[in-house]
């Protein structure tokens, strides 16, 4: 179903469903990341239900949840003992809060759009290791005393060597294997994956259900008997009991110093947190939307000023409840917030109801979200990226999952560094050799920035050139180079160039860096040149040309250069011959200069008099060494020289408003063969092209043919061999140039 057609009710039955599953997996969270961080159970509930409620309100993300987060445990824990109480650290939590609202304020959020995508992929990938190595021991219900229900960090080896030891509980085990196959079920069949039911509320129904009847089974099936496999939320029996539950900060600790050290620390870590997990489920939204970085930051501050005054753990934007709220099906931050309320209301009104759910089927939900955080498809699409995109990403995986979150981001974060620095040494600059009519050119083009850490690469790339070989330095695209680069530019020009025998060309540097232009070589037909040419060379000059328009790879000339000396005489190397299609422009067809070629057009590629003398002059005064006849596929003149054969025998004519173009249609029809005419009307559309293909290549052929005929001049130049008359096509839908050359009149 596309969610924009969703009406409101639509759109509020998913986001209740969203944030009630949200609600179903924050709640334990919340209460083991508070008892992993050392603090009252409770202060896990408040920071959840503030995350949801207030930050869910005031965040821009639709798909963001906040609340305590794992990632934050050690620190919190540490910062605790440092501030000597938790009604002290309460203070440093609400100053920590100030201090992200001015982060928000000042546009701190861009930050986020340097993390690299191999870094956030690596974090989602470890936060969802973490998930399965974390649930495991509950899905499989072994009796063992974890630090937390939470998916923290600390003694993460040591966990994997309890997953399999302790007692097993029967009951425990059933519900989670039971709830861990409805969930792989319920997404392969397509009915209830496309329903409105998710399927991590009928296993949290189903476990109820299930609890209740082992419950009545006895004890050695009961989980009743067992805390540890249960919810476990504070009961109050009142309203006012529950509000005798917060806790409030210490403001006459105001004068420790150590306070502000953990309100810094706090805010620091969790605003990276925070920026990190956002990026992160921003990229598993399905309508793939984006959070303003920097009104999250203020809102997180908003929600931790909140959370300091009432006794609640920091908080940040947090992935797994951020990942299960996407998968889920939410349509807005609405299910965000309706899992705060859930938070509120089920706490205050109905804690022992909650206390009724087994943690194995809250354990099979977070294992499934985990598996899909860490796919394998995840893994062979960074494979195939390359290693620069694989290594970050494995390495920030293991870093975090051997470590924290911070630490693990940091490490994933430098190894991006370093691979970065690796691309941009190697790679500063773009080098072809490009080929002129004066001979090679090494054309060096710099990147868009040219650091010091650039120097090694390009003066490499100056240095290999082979002796006697010319550089053409270009900067034309460049908008910064680094003082040390211009040194050495500079140095290499004026010493080491002339030394090693190298010519050097500079373009396109700015005014301010005092290298002016300076090109010494030409890319156009000299006389010099053009004395040394012959008509083979002129040939192959013509098919390089055309090579370099079919792939793109045209070469970047000066216009102006050939126009600079205005007393200069014409010096073409050739006269190419073309028809008036307007896709046969001669001069890109062989990436030519101004000046390299005379272009006559005719339409159908006709012999008279007046094109002979044309190319006599091309070639007498001139001095070209090379006329070209060429034609090109798809013409329609010929087409039409088809149609008016067959119409004039009804008294018609096609182009009836063109009745000085007969004679070129007449002109046409002798390169056409009185059967190919009787067959033309009954051939479909693509025997017709390729008949008019072959006929226009025929007339090439003639054309050849005539201009020795009608030139006496032009045929003894062909006879002394310093003048070659070749035809050839041009493919109007490729782009590539056939040379006909067994039509050539040529002589070595």
């Amino acid at each position: 179903m596309n969610s924009a057609k969703l009406s409101p009710i639509a759109s509020l039955s998913k986001n209740a469903m969203s944030g009630t599953i949200v609600f179903l997996v924050a709640l334990p969270l919340c209460l083991g990341i508070a008892l992993a961080s050392g603090a009252p159970l409770f202060s896990g509930i408040i920071a959840g239900i503030i995350g949801g409620i207030v930050i869910g309100i005031l965040s821009g993300s639709h798909t963001s949840v906040s609340g305590p987060a794992a990632g934050l445990t050690a620190i919190v824990a540490s910062q605790i003992s440092a501030t000597g109480s938790f009604q002290a650290f309460l203070l440093a939590v609400a100053i920590a809060g100030v201090l992200q609202i001015i982060l928000g304020l000042v546009k701190a959020g861009s930050l986020s759009a340097f993390f690299p995508s191999s870094v956030i992929k690596g974090l989602l990938a470890a936060i969802g290791t973490i998930l399965i190595i974390k649930q495991l021991p509950y899905l499989l219900g072994y009796d063992m005393v974890p630090k937390s229900t939470s998916p923290g960090h600390s003694n993460i080896f040591t966990q994997i060597s309890k997953i399999f030891t302790g007692e097993i509980h029967l009951g425990a085990l059933i519900i989670g294997l039971v709830s861990l196959v409805t969930l792989i079920v319920w997404d392969r069949i397509k009915v209830l994956k496309q329903s409105l039911v998710p399927s991590p509320l009928i296993v949290v129904i189903m476990g109820l259900i299930m609890g209740a009847l082992f419950n009545s089974l006895g004890e050695s099936m009961a989980l009743s008997q067992r805390e540890r496999f249960m919810v476990n939320v504070p009961v109050s029996e009142s309203i006012s009991g529950f509000l005798g539950l917060l806790t409030l900060p210490d403001f006459s600790q105001w004068k420790n110093p150590a306070i502000y050290i953990a309100a810094v620390t706090i805010a620091i870590v969790a605003s990276l947190e925070t920026l990190l997990n956002l990026d992160a489920v921003d990229k598993l939204d399905k309508k793939q939307r984006l959070s303003p970085p920097s009104r999250e930051l203020w809102a997180q501050g908003v929600g931790n000023l909140v959370c300091g005054m009432l006794g609640g753990l920091p908080v940040t934007s947090v992935v797994i409840r951020g990942s299960v709220n996407v998968n889920a099906g939410s349509e807005t931050k609405l299910s965000a917030i309706i899992h705060g309320v859930l938070l509120l209301v089920c706490v205050m009104l109905v804690p022992k109801m909650l206390n009724m759910i087994p943690l194995s089927c809250l354990a099979a939900i977070l294992l499934m979200t985990g598996f899909k955080l860490v796919s394998p498809k995840l893994w062979k699409s960074l494979w195939l990226e390359g290693r620069a995109q694989f290594l970050p990403f494995v390495i920030t995986l293991a870093a975090i999952v051997a470590t924290d979150l911070l630490i693990g981001i940091t490490i994933g974060m430098i190894v991006s560094i370093i691979f970065i620095l690796a691309s941009n040494l190697s790679l500063p600059i773009r080098q072809v050799i490009e080929k002129h009519i004066g001979g090679e050119i090494r054309h060096i083009e710099l990147a868009n920035q040219v650091s010091f850490l650039n120097r090694a690469a390009l003066e490499n790339a100056l240095r290999e050139a082979p002796s006697g070989a010319h550089i053409l330095l270009d900067a034309r695209r460049t908008n910064y180079i680094d003082p040390d680069i211009l040194s050495l530019i500079r140095e290499f020009k004026e010493i080491t160039a002339p030394a090693l025998n190298l010519q050097l060309s500079l373009r396109g540097f700015k005014d301010s860096y005092n290298l002016p232009d300076d090109i010494q070589f030409v890319d156009y037909t000299t006389r010099e040149l053009q004395a040394q040419l012959t008509p083979q060379r002129v040939l192959q000059i013509l098919r390089d040309g055309n090579h370099r328009f079919r792939t793109g790879h045209r070469l970047e000339r000066d216009l102006t250069t050939a126009d600079q000396d205005h007393t200069a005489k014409e010096t073409p190397m050739a006269v190419i011959f073309s028809g008036v299609d307007p896709r046969t422009p001669a001069e890109m067809i062989f990436d030519l200069a101004l000046g390299d070629a005379y272009s006559i057009r005719s339409a159908g590629n006709l012999i008279s008099n007046s094109v002979v003398g044309s190319m006599e002059f091309g070639v007498l005064v001139g001095k070209a060494k090379l006329v070209l006849v060429l034609g090109h596929t798809g013409s329609n003149l010929i087409h039409y020289a088809f149609q008016s054969e067959n119409h004039d025998s009804q008294g018609m004519s096609p182009l009836p408003n063109c009745e000085n173009l007969n004679e070129i249609l007449a002109g046409l029809r002798q390169s056409i063969t009185a059967e190919e005419i009787a067959k033309f009307g009954a051939l479909s559309d693509e025997q017709k092209l390729q008949m008019v293909d072959a006929v226009s290549r025929r007339n090439v052929v003639n054309c050849v043919r005539q201009i020795c005929q009608k030139s006496n001049e032009l045929r003894r130049q062909v006879e002394l061999g310093s003048l070659a008359i070749v035809g050839a096509m041009f493919d109007v839908k490729s782009g590539a140039v056939e040379f006909l050359e067994e039509t050539a009149s040529e002589r070595s």
